[in-house]
Formats: structure tokens, C-alpha cells, sequence
């Protein structure tokens, strides 16, 4: 009809900031700072964790549905609702499907948009991390180093190969608020502050 072919370019209504890695890298304390600075709300992972778990035991098959479920359902409601942004935190375990980011990114309609972000952090500093005061919060955190060495060593706990769609930060050095920046920029998110 128009003799030349042309894009048609769409406003992203919403992202999502999966935020993952390794219990103790930071990954709240990064959700903390990239909230203040977008305005996004937040879902941590051990939101849902803790709500299941007062009535189904970790891992068990109701546990495992509902969690998923649970998940999903937030990044649908998230999208209808029109929220601008939604900041996700989560660990990979042996317990969740090998197909959840698929679902994840089927979850989500042609006008939102996944930002998968990797944090690591160095061994020594990681450490650190794991045992620190902050973590008490939440009832399920890991707060021992030798059980966090035994759920990796076994294998309970891992991050997955990426792919090019993932940003790995290394948050050694680096403040929640750098990281955030670092996060903002790559993904072209603007800031409400």
C-alpha cells in the first residue's frame, strides 16, 4: 500500500526489572535504590516465599504451583493495572521450572519489556554479606556462609548460563546507587527524581 516498507515503533508501557543472583550479592539493597530513584515498586522474591510457606512446606508440589503462580500472576496484574515499572528479585533454585523465565517473558504483553540484570560480587565480599544484620528481616534469607556453601556445592542454589539480553553488574565496589544508575542507563529507564 505505501511502496516502501516501514516500522511501526511502540511506547513501552512497562518494565520489568528481574533482578537475580546468588543469595547476599545485594539485590534488595539494589531494588531499594532503583525504587527510590524510579519510582517502581518493588516484589521481592521472599514476599511470596514467606506468604506460601505459612501454609505449604518449601518445596513441596502446592508450594512450588503457588509460588509460580504467585509470581506471574504480580507481572500480569502489574501490566493491566498499567504500573510503569516493576522491580523483581529473585534467587534461582533447584526448585523453580528450567522454563520460568520463558514464562515469564510470555507473561508479559508486546508493550512491556524484561530487563534481566545479573549482580555477582567477589567471594570475600560476599561473604560479608551474607552474614550481615540487614538480612534478618526476612525469616527464609540465608544467613550462614558454610549452609550457603553447602546449597551451592550441592547444587540447590545456581544462576544460569545468560544470554546477550542479561546485564551482569559486579557490585564489589560499587554503591546500590551506582548500580542503579548502571541499570538505568542500559535500559534507557527514566527517572522520576
Amino acid at each position: 500500500m505505501y511502496g516502501k516498507s516501514f516500522t511501526i515503533y511502540h511506547r513501552i508501557n512497562m518494565k520489568l526489572i528481574f533482578i537475580y543472583g546468588l543469595p547476599g550479592v545485594g539485590k534488595l539493597t539494589v531494588a531499594n535504590e532503583l525504587s527510590n530513584t524510579t519510582g517502581f515498586k518493588i516484589f521481592h522474591n521472599h514476599l511470596a516465599i514467606e506468604m506460601i510457606s505459612s501454609v505449604f512446606k518449601f518445596g513441596s508440589e502446592p508450594f512450588i504451583k503457588l509460588r509460580e503462580k504467585t509470581w506471574l500472576d504480580m507481572f500480569k496484574y502489574a501490566q493491566k493495572y498499567k504500573s510503569p515499572g516493576l522491580i523483581f528479585t529473585f534467587v534461582f533454585e533447584k526448585t523453580v521450572a528450567s522454563d520460568f523465565v520463558e514464562k515469564v517473558k510470555k507473561a508479559m504483553d508486546k508493550n512491556s519489556e524484561v530487563c534481566f540484570v545479573k549482580l555477582v560480587c567477589q567471594q570475600d565480599e560476599h561473604n560479608k554479606r551474607i552474614i550481615d544484620d540487614s538480612r534478618t528481616k526476612f525469616e527464609g534469607k540465608i544467613r550462614s556462609v558454610d549452609k550457603y556453601n553447602k546449597l551451592i556445592e550441592s547444587g540447590q542454589l545456581f544462576n544460569p548460563e545468560d544470554d546477550n539480553d542479561v546485564l551482569e553488574i559486579d557490585n564489589t565496589s560499587l554503591t546500590p546507587k551506582e548500580v542503579s544508575n548502571k541499570i538505568c542507563s542500559h535500559f534507557k529507564i527514566n527517572l522520576s527524581n
